[in-house]
């Protein structure tokens, strides 16, 4: 056999014994008639010793190994010397009396160690190397345990895991489908499902009552660190519920991975904020509670003194950062030059010190009497030492938003973002509509099957606008990880939300008619949660992107450059799927 032993499991007590490991040379070291191999695989890394005196011609075949050749050796378990503390295999070696090479290998182009040299790009084209890291493949392992803390918490809970369809139909509503042309029937396409949404609903219609499942889901989107165009949900949906119950079966999901993967016990209800709420002091619908630093309102008490910029503002709002003041012109000049950059798009930004005695040093003094400025200073509760940042514009939600990216900014700076500190929150009472300028008409701000608040269904026929949606999304440290909603399982009312999202009834009976006619033959009340599998991970992992807790992610442009695709096909295959390819110019 290849190996009675991993390199992770050997220990002291195993001294003496003739063992066969096998694994890759992850670096070699000669000293004098000495060569030291340290010998790795998934488990861990061993020493191998290989001693001139004892067998020249070996440790001369010892010393032609190359990093990553993939060898096997036999020897027996000897205390090491020179222990190293820093791995769990440090207290002994292995004396080789045997070595065979399995494969020999090409120099890696970067080093597979823990601080690699290789960049991004590197990384991905040589994906199955990086794999071979430690970093990454605890991210996968990390993982694994994960999935299996989901299932078993599920099956506990009594739900069934169900799979549901890869190739469904397109549904324009929402992000851009990727769709797959069917051979069979020409002319005629398949979609990748950006959910299981419809059937998992459909599910619940059969008397399934609890569906779960780990899926792959699929958007044809512009990506960023927290989005890839395949991702993994963790996709429930349950009948004969209220958004308590959602809350309370996930809230315990949530506690339970937190208990059993990172050791933390959480036993206080997470917070509950509604969407309003967040927007206001936060600026953000997945607010990052991990500190303060809450918005504060200054139209009252900044409007009126000749300060332009101010005077025709359609909000003025502010940040206080506790014991800031010290920040040099230079920092708050930097500072200004990011809220100014294109994607955050701030014209500038007023600042004000609160000073040893109290008095408020701002850099708008001209225009603002000391008496002005106390106000400003006790409207946020400021003490001495503490730094007030103030930014305003002609559109209060897109302000916000811009005042959202400094506070996230300076919760980096001063070093308020710990990622061993979590902060869970519930954002719930989300409007039921958004309206898009691109379509000129309010769009589903989750989907078009979202249950209205049962207190707001009158307002559909007057101001849909304002209503309230049943949907609630879980957020962790400024992550959303998760969101769901109440269903609608009627066929009138789900058609009167086609009618205000600008549905015809034959476009929504194209499309959904399947949908609307199960509920005819008695749909239970329900609804679901759906939890983005990567993104748990990379939280519990303190990753900053979802790409290194996925084992073959794609780059920034979606492309995996490992496999080079997305590729052109050949022009046989064209043919039999009747696709004519136009590239239009951009």
């Amino acid at each position: 056999m290849y190996r009675t032993h991993t390199c992770g499991e050997l220990r002291l007590s195993d001294a003496g014994k003739n063992v066969t490991l096998s694994g890759w040379v992850q670096r070699t070291r000669k000293m004098g008639g000495m060569t030291f191999v340290d010998l790795r695989d998934r488990y861990g890394i061993t020493q191998l010793v290989f001693n001139e005196e004892n067998n020249a011609e070996l440790c001369d075949k010892a010393n032609h190994l190359g990093r990553e050749f993939v060898i096997q050796v036999k020897g027996t378990v000897s205390e090491r010397s020179n222990k190293n503390k820093n791995i769990p295999t440090g207290e002994i070696e292995i004396i080789v009396n045997e070595l065979n090479v399995l494969n020999s290998a090409l120099t890696p182009p970067f080093t597979i160690e823990d601080n690699t040299d290789g960049g991004d790009d590197l990384r991905m084209k040589y994906r199955y190397l990086d794999l071979r890291r430690n970093a990454v493949r605890k991210n996968l392992e990390l993982r694994h345990r994960m999935t299996m803390e989901v299932r078993r918490y599920l099956d506990s809970k009594g739900f069934l895991e169900i799979e549901t369809p890869m190739l469904v139909g397109s549904t324009p509503e929402g992000a851009r489908d990727f769709v797959v042309p069917s051979r069979m029937n020409p002319g005629q396409f398949y979609a990748l499902p950006q959910s299981p949404q419809t059937l998992k609903q459909l599910l619940m219609v059969s008397g399934m009552d609890r569906y779960f499942q780990i899926v792959k889901c699929f958007r044809d989107e512009d990506l960023r660190a927290d989005r890839q165009p395949e991702f993994t949900q963790i996709d429930c949906e349950m009948s004969f519920v209220e958004q308590e119950d959602i809350i309370e079966t996930f809230e315990g999901m949530a506690k339970h991975l937190f208990k059993e993967l990172r050791g933390v016990e959480l036993n206080e209800p997470f917070q509950r904020m509604p969407w309003a709420e967040a927007m206001k002091y936060y600026g953000s619908d997945k607010p990052d509670l991990r500190f303060e630093m809450k918005f504060v309102e200054l139209m009252d008490i900044m409007k009126g003194y000749g300060f332009s910029v101010f005077d025709n503002a359609a909000y003025i709002g502010g940040i206080c950062a506790k014991g800031a003041a010290h920040y040099t012109r230079k920092q708050l000049d930097q500072l200004t030059e990011f809220v100014k950059r294109p994607q955050i798009g701030a014209k500038g930004m007023v600042y004000a010190r609160v000073e040893a005695g109290g008095n408020v040093k701002s850099s708008v003094d001209k225009f603002y009497s000391q008496e002005v400025l106390q106000q400003m200073k006790a409207a946020f509760n400021a003490e001495p030492g503490d730094l007030i940042l103030i930014l305003s514009g002609d559109d209060a939600m897109k302000t916000r938003k811009q005042l959202c990216e400094l506070r996230l900014e300076m919760g980096n700076q001063l070093g308020l973002r710990d990622k061993n500190k979590f902060a869970c929150l519930w954002v719930v009472d989300f409007p039921m509509f958004e309206w898009s300028d691109e379509e000129n008409r309010l769009m589903a701000m989750h989907h078009p099957f979202t249950h209205p608040k049962d207190e707001d269904i009158p307002l559909l026929d007057t101001d849909p606008a304002a209503v309230r949606a049943d949907a609630y999304d879980m957020v962790v440290n400024g992550v959303e990880v998760g969101g769901g909603s109440i269903r609608i399982h009627d066929s009138q009312l789900q058609a009167k939300m086609f009618e205000i999202l600008g549905f015809t009834p034959e476009r929504a009976q194209e499309q959904f008619g399947f949908l609307m006619n199960a509920f005819k033959f008695g749909a239970p009340p329900h609804g679901g949660l759906a939890y983005g599998l990567d993104r748990w991970v990379s939280l519990f992992a303190g990753l900053d992107s979802i790409r290194d807790c996925i084992a073959f992610p794609k780059n920034n442009s979606g492309r995996d450059v490992m496999l080079d695709a997305p590729a052109p096909l050949e022009q046989k295959q064209l043919d039999e799927l009747n696709l004519l390819v136009d590239i239009k110019e951009k």
